[in-house]
């Protein structure tokens, strides 16, 4: 093992090498996963019985690789009246509400089951019993004080379930599900491999890999596991053709794919569908064996991606100008920072909250105005605030201001009556500062160290790249170190893009700092301090180093 990428795993915990064997045996296994039993029993029978099952998914990109996994799984068991039905983000919102339900009775399931969603929707369980319809749960979201009154619920994050990751994806926890499922079928003797063949679930990491690396959880060794796994599945041209279609749409090549592939270009266009129009999209894409169809439709799904971009660019003008326009510095701004407009897009309040939160280092909620008058937020945290507990923590001390709300640490959504906003911000504000410290609000980077001239190489970028998955609880090695500016030019009206000398002069090394443009320039032939990462840039054939800079100041 190279020093650097020794230097690497230590400084994330690394103590023993079998930590990054990713082979599928290194899996927890599914025995430990609570629920699991009930939930077998209700789906082994909905298969062995022919029932009509109806998978009610999210409308992002876990719930869409989630919907997708269910389905796939499914029908490989031989289960032939199964659909789905995802809630339209503006007319229904989020998880099995007593609308969605309605909407899904006119089919006529035996059985709903949830994935992605499911373990706040007290009230949906609910109308799904009236209507005799059994529900199974599948969910890795926080639960609340009151659990849905479900015939079967998996989460790992239930108080007192044994699993030992806590950080599976909506999507790998249907995965769970439907391995003990087949195993069940197995033991049953309802397949054989006569009569059915035996399907292999490996055929669905690619899309558990999507799903977990979209949703940001932590990649915790279980997580890395699986996400490795499917990457090594999609670089041998091995994923639905879907997926395949949705990198090469984003311009990455499958062959050498990455999770950061998966996080930026596969991703974004899968969430495209559920932030503009409807996931249906998305999910036909990803369940299309076709590769013209899921050509044409991931194509649909670029240009709903590109329409995306735009509308955030001008939200994220608005929102900069109006926090300018308050004149205050970052001593003077609320620590949970609130952001409403009426004419901002519903879908796209999630990533303006992520934008504004890496300019002010604070925790933000973005809010936009739904359908029916009702405000929705889209809440963005960092480090040090759980945003979930925090939102919890409000509506206890003003349950007057706080609809439905639910996520995890890091992200989380709400809903709150639009004349109440205001108390909301205030008392948002008041949390927020009673749970972080000012240290907190600094912005950090944490660095791998400096790197010689003599590894400021292209084989170092391929060692790195191959070392992953990374992600996030498991960050891409960033690295500092100054360099003296030779040329630096303005790309694409917001990239700077970099020639940096290191070695004493003898290395040239191509830099672009993305987004960067707007901000300070550096002079030519003067000195900076960079935190970078090293990037492999394959053009035509060639493969050259890159240096990814993720923050430059003058030396």
């Amino acid at each position: 093992m190279p020093p650097v990428l020794r230097r690497v795993y230590t400084a994330r915990g690394i103590a023993d090498p079998a930590e990054l064997e990713y082979r599928l045996e290194n899996l927890h296994h599914m025995r430990s996963l609570g629920g699991l039993d009930a939930a077998v029993d209700l789906l082994a029978a909905a298969v062995t019985e022919g029932q009509r099952v109806l998978i009610v998914g999210d409308f992002d990109a876990d719930g869409a690789t989630s919907s997708t996994v269910a389905l796939r799984a499914l029908r490989a068991m031989g289960l032939e009246r199964v659909g789905y039905l995802v809630p339209n983000r503006f007319e229904y919102g989020y998880g099995l509400s007593p609308e969605i339900v309605e909407v899904a009775a006119r089919e006529s399931p035996d059985v709903i089951v949830t994935v992605d969603n499911g373990v706040s929707s007290v009230a949906g369980v609910v109308s799904a019993r009236q209507h005799g319809i059994r529900v199974l749960v599948t969910d890795h979201h926080l639960p609340g004080e009151t659990l849905p009154a479900a015939d079967a619920m998996v989460n790992p994050n239930l108080r007192g379930d044994p699993f030992p990751s806590k950080h599976l994806a909506g999507v790998g926890v249907i995965f769970y599900v439907m391995l003990a499922l087949r195993a069940r079928l197995q033991r049953d003797g309802w397949l054989d491999g006569r009569r059915r063949e035996v399907p292999n679930m490996a055929d669905l990491l690619d899309l558990v890999a999507l799903g977990t690396v979209a949703d940001v959880v932590p990649l915790d060794r279980n997580n890395r596991v699986l996400v490795s796994q499917g990457l090594r599945r999609i670089r041998a041209g091995r994923a639905c053709p879907g997926l395949l279609a949705l990198l090469q749409a984003g311009g990455r090549d499958p062959a050498r794919a990455v999770s950061a592939d998966l996080a930026f270009a596969a991703g974004p266009r899968l969430n495209a569908a559920g932030r503009l129009e409807d996931m249906s999209l998305g999910i036909e894409c990803l369940c299309s064996d076709d590769p013209a169809r899921a050509t044409d439709l991931a194509a649909r799904l670029d240009g709903l991606n590109r329409e995306r971009r735009e509308i955030e660019g001008r939200m994220q003008q608005e929102a900069h100008a109006y926090l300018d326009g308050m004149r205050l510095d970052d001593s003077r701004l609320p620590v949970g920072l609130c952001l409403y407009d009426p004419a901002w897009h519903q879908g796209v309040v999630g990533i303006l909250a992520s934008r504004v939160k890496e300019r002010v280092q604070r925790p933000v909620i973005a809010f936009a105005r739904s359908r029916d008058g009702e405000l929705k937020g889209s809440a963005r945290s960092v480090p040090g605030m759980h945003m979930r507990d925090a939102i919890g923590a409000v509506a206890t001390r003003h349950p007057e201001l706080v609809g439905r709300f639910g996520g995890h640490a890091m992200a989380a959504g709400l809903s709150l009556a639009e004349a109440h906003y205001e108390r909301f911000a205030r008392a948002f504000d008041e949390e927020a500062r009673r749970r972080l410290d000012d240290n907190i609000l600094e912005r950090v980077i944490h660095s791998d160290g400096e790197l010689s001239g003599a590894e400021l190489t292209l084989e170092t970028a391929r060692v790195l790249r191959d070392a992953g998955p990374w992600g996030q609880g498991f960050p891409e090695p960033v690295f500092d170190g100054e360099f003296e500016v030779l040329e630096r030019r303005v790309v694409g009206e917001r990239h700077l893009k970099l020639t940096l000398g290191a070695g004493n002069g003898t290395l040239r090394l191509d830099a672009i700092a993305f987004n960067h443009g707007e901000t300070w320039l550096p002079e030519e032939r003067s000195r900076v301090r960079a935190a970078y990462r090293l990037d492999v840039n394959a053009f035509r054939a060639r493969e050259r180093l890159q240096l990814i800079v993720e923050h430059l100041e003058p030396v």
